[in-house]
């Protein structure tokens, strides 16, 4: 007989007691951040004394903050589009493919979701001070996308393995060219895979935090590093506020990712 929660008896309740327990370690602090941008204090104080935006106003009105902000936008941007391509071409070889050490080569694609992500850091710092990249716009593209890679190659693979190839010999018979095939019928079906490929390289580069201090400079620095540099010099809420809306849009295109796959594979 399988296992049901309802025949569970006391244990359902431990279980659930455990669930609400995990639940409240992992959103309370992000409720405590969010309520601390609120707060009517100059300094990080929980229960805040009083209410106000205050904090945001000086967020939006910042230079430093909304030139911190364009920066991960743009880097995140540059990294989703070339990551869902190079994806989506690593994908099509690793899962078509029948080539010699094809899952060895798929394990190594992966190694960025395992590595420390310190010595992943380190090792890029060190090579990019070598060829010059150290600091650069390019420097910082290239290292996201060391990391953004894996979730895409992840994501398009299982989209790719659950789709019918049979269905674009089909359209081949039926007189389409392989590439036009490709492009008409698997793409559309592997949609869900691509949006997901692209909200994961983009939350991954937006959320970054190690590499991107390695890579900062003086004039080049994205949001998370801003972040980091401004808690410690000044315990100031307006990092309560720019961490706030870090949380927010991530917890937004997380919740979008979910809808999307719903509608797409229906």
């Amino acid at each position: 007989m399988l296992l049901n929660f309802d025949r569970l008896g006391w244990w359902k309740y431990a279980l659930l007691a455990i669930t609400l327990l995990t639940a409240a370690f992992l959103l309370l602090p992000i409720l405590f951040i969010a309520a601390l941008s609120f707060g009517s204090s100059q300094w990080l104080i929980f229960p805040p004394p009083g209410w106000t935006l205050k904090w945001y106003g000086e967020l939006f009105s910042d230079p430093q903050w909304l030139a911190s902000a364009w920066t991960s936008f743009k880097i995140a941007s540059i990294v989703t589009v070339l990551s869902v391509l190079l994806g989506l071409v690593t994908s099509f070889g690793l899962v078509r493919g029948t080539f010699l050490f094809r899952n060895t080569l798929k394990a190594l694609f992966l190694t960025p979701m395992i590595l420390p992500v310190v010595v992943l850091a380190v090792a890029l710092y060190a090579f990019f001070l070598r060829i010059g990249l150290g600091g650069t716009l390019v420097g910082f593209v290239i290292s996201h996308l060391v990391l953004a890679l894996p979730f895409s190659i992840l994501s398009i693979s299982n989209a790719l393995e659950g789709f019918d190839k049979s269905i674009e010999d089909a359209a081949v018979l039926c007189g389409a060219s392989p590439l036009e095939a490709k492009i008409r019928v698997t793409l559309p079906a592997i949609s869900h895979g691509l949006f997901s490929a692209a909200v994961f390289s983009f939350l991954t580069s937006w959320d970054e935090v190690v590499v991107a201090i390695f890579m900062a400079s003086p004039t080049l620095q994205t949001l998370p590093v801003k972040v980091w540099a401004t808690l410690r010099q000044d315990l100031t809420p307006v990092v309560a506020a720019a961490s706030s809306l870090l949380i927010l849009l991530t917890i937004t295109l997380m919740a979008l990712v979910a809808v999307a796959r719903k509608v797409l594979k229906s």
